[in-house]
């Protein structure tokens, strides 16, 4: 037995596939170390590096943990750079924001960087989601015997 889908569904069903294809088994942790390091790299490699070792030594903040303490990260770059924390939060979240498919849904108007964070995890929670539901109902004709 055949669906009959409208090219509306078809081009959805597309689209999600093809991010479930992108995004593989990536997980988000993975995806935020990823935005963390691009953009930490606009001060420099040796720089990023010696920012990494002072978030060790001083905050207490392995590489690896940020995305499992994005607020203590957040608060280790005010501390360190001041008001110019903003300028690395946001290429951050620019990055991060390409590598999930740039969708994010958020109601509120004036996020603060680990409410973006927060909310680009949960978009990409619900993509993963829709992507996995939507290949588990490809229908596929029966052979025939």
């Amino acid at each position: 037995m055949f669906l009959r889908v409208s090219k509306r569904i078809k081009a959805r069903a597309f689209g999600l596939c093809l991010v479930e294809l992108l995004l593989g088994n990536r997980n988000f942790e993975k995806l935020l170390l990823e935005a963390v390091d691009e953009g930490l790299s606009s001060l420099g490699d040796s720089s990023r590096q010696a920012l990494y070792f002072h978030l060790e030594k001083t905050f207490k903040i392995k590489r690896q943990d940020i995305p499992h303490k994005i607020e203590d990260f957040a608060d280790a770059l005010g501390e360190i750079f001041g008001v110019g924390a903003k300028v690395l939060e946001i290429m951050i979240i620019k990055r991060l924001y390409e590598k999930v498919g740039g969708v994010v849904k958020y109601s509120q108007g004036n996020l603060v960087f680990t409410e973006y964070v927060t909310a680009i995890k949960q978009s990409f929670a619900a993509k993963k989601q829709e992507a996995s539901q939507i290949r588990d109902c490809v229908v596929e004709p029966e052979k025939k015997r």
